[in-house]
């Protein structure tokens, strides 16, 4: 994993898998991202490390700390991609670039996609 995009990605990822199944596995994440299981290995190793996640040897678990931040970073997603189909966006594009768009964008950005989405919903 080099930068907090990728970290963002994953637990993102683990949070979505998380709420489709009681249990995480590492092949899911690979699947879901399109990487290597090595892949997904070093990063849960780093995610470990920072207290994001825990892990049972098969199945991977979000840590309080992890699940807030995967909450926020979810959140921003879903915002960015409200506001992008309330100005015309079809919703695959719209959540294609809100994928790249919640790791970029500031928080006083944020915060206001954010109350525009609110006002117009």
């Amino acid at each position: 994993m080099k930068n907090n995009q990728s970290t963002e990605d994953y637990l993102e990822c683990i949070l979505l898998l998380s709420r489709e199944s009681e249990y995480v596995h590492r092949v899911e994440i690979a699947r879901k991202i399109g990487v290597s299981q090595p892949a997904v290995q070093k990063a849960v190793k780093i995610l470990q490390e920072k207290g994001w996640v825990e892990c049972d040897g098969m199945h991977i678990y979000l840590t309080k700390k992890g699940e807030e931040y995967a909450e926020g970073v979810f959140e921003r997603h879903c915002t960015i991609k409200k506001f992008l189909i309330l100005h015309g966006v079809n919703e695959m594009d719209a959540d294609a670039d809100a994928c790249e768009m919640e790791h970029a964008v500031s928080e006083a950005t944020y915060q206001m996609l954010k109350n525009y989405v609110s006002d117009n919903e």
